[in-house]
């Protein structure tokens, strides 16, 4: 393969079939996604393709699981240049084994069609969802931690994990504190807010939003994921209440009397308009699901519906009046300590990811006939029909650990990647890999993006958080037993 590469950037000329001084266009189309022919490129043959085509996404997941964990410093002054690195080790062999149309075509159609919406709608509710502060302070009793842990967990599916945990932990750790035990607080927020109150909707993790790009109807996760959902944030609910209320109740009155650095006042919100904004956000995604005008327009070999180019033009519309037009939107930005570095981090990231997972789910749409069918047949029976408690887990137990939404992607592709068909006859395996892909991000802190956030912010506050592996202590012992349950119940 080396000797191929070497050979193919030796005689770049001859390759191209085109004048050597128009190598830049040529390379400007790559990374665009575009070429002159790109319509007649073919696309991927993954019964084809050999297993380590997937070394780059497997590698970059790896990359983002373990470096902040080792090597911080290296991660966060180089991730975009490694992540950039894993891409190019999937387009370049790409190209020298199935051509520069065959690389463009992928590249625009990941781009266009799927990159660019995933990443619009993540930079929307992020925007207008920090243009939303609440100023006040309430006494952090189990009661009301109850009551801001359910406000935040049914958030969550309207504003994205993300936009509701930003929103609502700064509250909570007003409330608390006065107290010295509040790190289970903490622990329970994660749980419930920045995971498992997203599953109802595809605007709640960025998993189901992909799913939605994929055809998945935009209320089928209110549909058939409300009674797990229910069943696991009211499970977790009712445990906080009694471990906060043992705490409360017992611990504290062992400890010397704190005084509260923040008395209690009253509840005022900043960037009101958001919450209208952010209506309009659900407004357009529910007509680019509903509205089906059938008019298309050719963009690079795509073809982009009408109503997805409204939804995703709207979008934009959004964020720019949530940061230019909202009266006190800067003001609450400020009292959010809002930033752009997450996003920037999301954006760059998810580039890579949607470009190396491109082999990925070639192989696995080509089923047993593909390098990947010991998956296929790990979470199959004997007779090819999928094993639901499977997909669960597995969805589940890549998740805990590597970023949520590939992982979905992958097994959404590993059930067929059909969305009316899993919708329908395979709705119990859809069901799976939702549950599986939006719940068991808790299950570490690097599970899904708002959990090192929260985490975060709460050490700056003061609060001393579990390591990585007493994180870990936390969530083996409390989730564990509730899936064991719910795949009983459910799966």
């Amino acid at each position: 393969m080396i000797k191929r590469l070497s050979a193919y950037l030796v005689n770049f000329r001859t390759h191209c079939s085109i004048c050597w001084r128009q190598w830049p266009v040529c390379c400007l189309a790559i990374l665009l996604g575009f070429s002159t022919n790109s319509a007649q490129a073919s696309a991927l043959d993954g019964a084809q393709l050999p297993a380590w085509f997937a070394i780059p996404f497997v590698g970059l997941l790896l990359s983002i699981a373990l470096l902040p964990l080792f090597l911080p410093r290296v991660w966060h002054q180089h991730f975009g240049k490694i992540a950039a690195g894993w891409g190019l080790m999937f387009v370049l062999p790409c190209a020298v084994q199935y051509g520069l149309e065959t690389v463009a075509l992928l590249i625009s159609h990941t781009l266009f069609a799927e990159y660019l919406p995933f990443i619009i709608l993540l930079l929307t509710l992020f925007a207008v969802a920090g243009g939303i502060c609440v100023h006040g302070n309430l006494h952090g009793t189990p009661e009301l931690n109850v009551g801001l842990l359910a406000i935040g967990t049914a958030l969550a599916s309207l504003m994205g994990t993300t936009g509701a945990a930003m929103l609502m932990v700064r509250p909570l750790i007003r409330a608390n504190d006065n107290r010295q035990h509040v790190q289970h607080v903490m622990v329970f927020f994660i749980f419930l807010v920045a995971n498992a109150g997203g599953a109802l909707t595809p605007l709640g993790d960025p998993p189901l939003f992909l799913g939605y790009l994929q055809g998945v109807d935009f209320l089928w996760t209110l549909k058939h994921l409300s009674v797990h959902t229910l069943f696991l944030c009211c499970s977790l609910l009712a445990i906080f209440y009694a471990l906060d209320k043992y705490y409360y109740h017992r611990r504290e009155e062992e400890l010397p009397i704190r005084s509260d650095p923040t008395p209690d006042s009253a509840i005022s919100i900043e960037g009101k308009l958001n919450f209208a904004l952010l209506a309009l956000v659900v407004a357009l995604v529910l007509m680019s699901g509903a509205w089906k005008p059938g008019i298309s327009f050719a963009l690079f070999g795509l073809d982009l519906e009408l109503q997805n180019v409204l939804r995703d033009v709207g979008l934009l519309l959004v964020l720019g009046i949530s940061l230019k037009w909202v009266p006190d939107g800067a003001s609450a930005r400020l009292g959010n300590e809002f930033a752009w570095s997450p996003m920037s981090e999301v954006a760059k990231l998810f580039a890579a990811i949607f470009v190396t997972i491109i082999p990925v789910i070639a192989i696995l749409k080509a089923g047993p006939s593909g390098a990947f069918s010991a998956v296929i047949h790990a979470v199959s029976d004997a007779q090819g029909q999928p094993i639901n408690a499977m997909y669960f887990w597995a969805s589940g137990a890549l998740s805990s650990f590597l970023d949520n939404a590939p992982t979905y992607l992958v097994f959404f592709n590993t059930a067929g990647g059909d969305a009316s068909v899993l919708m329908g006859s395979m709705a119990g395996t859809l069901a799976a890999i939702s549950c599986g892909s939006v719940f068991m991000g808790a299950m570490s802190y690097i599970g899904n993006a708002p959990n090192m956030m929260v985490k975060s912010i709460a050490e700056q506050r003061g609060i001393v958080m579990p390591s990585f592996f007493a994180y870990m202590t936390w969530s083996c012992g409390i989730l564990l037993p509730l899936f064991g349950l719910m795949t009983v119940l459910f799966f």
